[in-house]
């Protein structure tokens, strides 16, 4: 459609996860109509990220040294492991200010339609975590659909023989949310996971 460098841009934008082609489109006019300045930052900054950041050891998160900020806070309950995909759902566990363990970040999800296996995560890495006597619980906060669901009960099997108490994090009605429009997944695991009102 358009000639050399902002082709090349609209096509390396909508590369970009969640960026289709009109989106690709606006962000590239966008960065043209720009101050030059402002796109000297964004390309600095994306540089930065690449060569700046990296996982943790430990952990699997970002981190920017070797071992990420939760992973050396004192004040983190050593005891408990929470397990997630990637490292946005630790971003999104951390705003509710209810979690105080540690993290291990798998760095995806079981789908074999995707070719994604058991050996593909940081599943290996988490095994040699639970070595350690003081881990007590391990908690399963993958995502609830279908590849989560299949991460969370591989992991649950594969780790049911080790003494570690390991718990799911509870789904069901979305806070706000109409009845009528739960689907049936949902709505049966709100039923199941119902609680007494005190």
């Amino acid at each position: 459609m358009y000639e050399g460098a902002v082709q090349d841009l609209i096509d390396e934008l909508g590369r970009l996860p969640g960026v289709g082609p009109k989106s690709a489109q606006r962000i590239a006019f966008h960065v043209l109509a720009a101050e030059p300045a402002d796109v000297e930052r964004l390309a600095d900054t994306l540089k930065r990220v690449k060569n700046e950041v990296k996982f943790c050891s430990v952990c699997g998160n970002v981190a920017e040294a070797d071992t990420c900020r939760i992973c050396l806070d004192p004040r983190r309950d050593p005891s408990v492991i929470c397990v997630v995909e990637e490292p946005k759902d630790v971003v999104a566990i951390e705003r509710t200010r209810e979690f105080r363990g540690r993290y291990h970040v798998l760095g995806g999800a079981i789908s074999p339609i995707d070719g994604v296996g058991p050996d593909d995560l940081r599943i290996r890495e988490l095994m040699v975590r639970l070595r350690d006597d003081t881990i007590t619980e391990l908690i399963l906060a993958t995502d609830p659909n279908l590849e989560g669901e299949a991460t969370a009960t591989y992991l649950a099997r594969l780790l049911k023989d080790l003494g570690i108490t390991v718990t799911r994090l509870a789904s069901g009605l979305p806070v706000g949310g109409d009845l009528e429009y739960a689907d049936e997944v949902t709505l049966g695991r709100a039923f199941s996971g119902r609680r007494r009102m005190d």
